[in-house]
């Protein structure tokens, strides 16, 4: 894939796609209480999702704001749910529509009706349930390969492959041959995972949902956010964008903890964290036993995306402009009015969102945004200090009224070129 100032044009479509649904379903949500590799038994005949819709999950998340979801084809628990012939356990063996259903289908045709980016998850590693012991070397690496050969050739078009990197300390994967395979079977893929896999999208450190105003798109190795709780070692400078998952409840797979459901306040301070400090933001939502998403749940999802639509409706201000060497700025219709005029026509502001041209690179390094206040239209005054911007900078500022906003670049790497700077009020 070309490369374009250091990222390939189907990452930087990755960074627009900015807000994705997770989705945990599998044989894990007819066993709840259970958790990852606790070595419980789950019988296949437990799986019976009598009311499976695929189609109500991804209308719910594409109304609530998201252009991408991901699906857990497979779990560390082995369980595969389409029909693999590479395994036993999977949804050939259960009740559901009598060992015919194929849950990876339905999941890839409903995301496409409802016009989002396809995603899968697939675990590379697993504690069981499978012929291959995990261990083995190329005789799992084959089962590994079969099995995502199924997954990228019966399906379509996928646009995103989850890997997720936990328990697979007990293997040495040839991950060149792997690589290899899934990009010669989907060319325009992105891949998700560490950096040993060459991924195309990074982890942002965490699973708490929040990013740093700190982000840099290229990076080497470290802690990539202030909550990180690992770092991640890449074998040399690598410009690459990052992504932050985290759970509407405390389980990735659905239990009875709704008590733990997070409000749609939490979960907007999330997506404004994330998005706005360049990264995207991957939500968890699980369906239940029936196959359904809980009421609450999708409830607090729609809530969620009601909160984002506000950033839908900038407040009334100009294109952004050259004023100066390292300065960027907006002004209201009433600049340059008498500031009785000013105040009759002004409205409130207390969100800057900015971009930066990624097509000549990630300089910004530490930015000041000063407002003009209708009042004292040609005093400044300071009213946000960042780090970088990248993507998007959602910036929170003071509530106020003001006929200008400008952004001064402090500190750089190479020439910063903004594409965006709008105004908002968010509630």
């Amino acid at each position: 894939m070309a490369k374009n100032f250091g990222l390939s044009y189907k990452q930087l479509d990755f960074l627009n796609w900015e807000f994705g649904v997770f989705f945990h379903f599998g044989i894990r949500s007819f066993y709840r209480g259970h958790k990852d590799w606790d070595g419980k038994d789950m019988p296949l005949s437990a799986f019976l999702p009598e009311k499976f819709d695929a189609f109500d999950w991804t209308e719910t998340a594409r109304k609530a704001g998201a252009k991408y979801v991901i699906f857990t084809a497979k779990h560390h628990d082995g369980f595969a749910l389409w029909q693999s012939a590479y395994t036993e356990y999977g949804v050939k063996n259960t009740p559901w529509k009598g060992g015919k259903g194929d849950a990876v289908k339905e999941f890839a045709e409903a995301a496409r009706k409802s016009g989002l980016k396809v995603g899968l998850y697939y675990s590379p590693a697993q504690w069981g349930k499978t012929s291959v012991k995990f261990e083995n070397g190329k005789e799992y690496d084959d089962y590994f390969i079969n099995q995502i050969t199924e997954l990228l050739t019966n399906y379509g078009k996928i646009d995103y492959l989850w890997f997720d990197g936990c328990g697979s300390e007990n293997h040495e994967y040839d991950k060149e041959r792997i690589v290899k395979e899934i990009y010669r079977l989907q060319p325009h893929i992105l891949t998700f995972s560490g950096a040993e896999w060459h991924p195309d999208v990074r982890w942002i450190g965490n699973e708490a949902g929040y990013a740093s105003k700190f982000n840099p798109l290229t990076v080497k190795s470290g802690y990539f956010s202030e909550l990180a709780t690992q770092a991640d070692v890449f074998p040399e400078d690598t410009c690459i964008p990052a992504e932050c998952d985290c759970k509407i409840r405390d389980t990735w797979f659905y239990d009875d903890n709704e008590n733990t459901l997070k409000s749609a306040d939490e979960l907007f301070g999330m997506y404004e964290s994330s998005v706005g400090g360049g990264s995207n933001f991957l939500l968890n939502v699980s369906p239940d036993d029936r196959g359904l998403l809980p009421e609450a749940d999708k409830k607090r999802l729609l809530e969620l995306g009601e909160k984002i639509a506000q950033y839908s409706s900038p407040v009334s201000f100009s294109a952004p402009y050259k004023d100066g060497e390292n300065a960027y700025s907006i002004d209201a219709p009433c600049r340059g009015k008498p500031w009785e005029k000013c105040r009759e026509n002004s409205e409130l502001v207390n969100r800057i969102v900015l971009r930066e041209d990624l097509s000549k690179g990630q300089n910004a390094q530490l930015f000041e945004i000063y407002a003009y206040p209708y009042v004292y239209q040609n005093r400044k005054l300071l009213v946000y200090k960042g780090a970088t911007i990248g993507h998007k900078a959602i910036c929170h500022i003071p509530a106020m009224r003001a006929s200008k906003f400008t952004i001064e670049i402090a500190s750089e790497s190479g020439k910063t070129t903004i594409s965006e700077m709008k105004a908002y009020f968010v509630k």
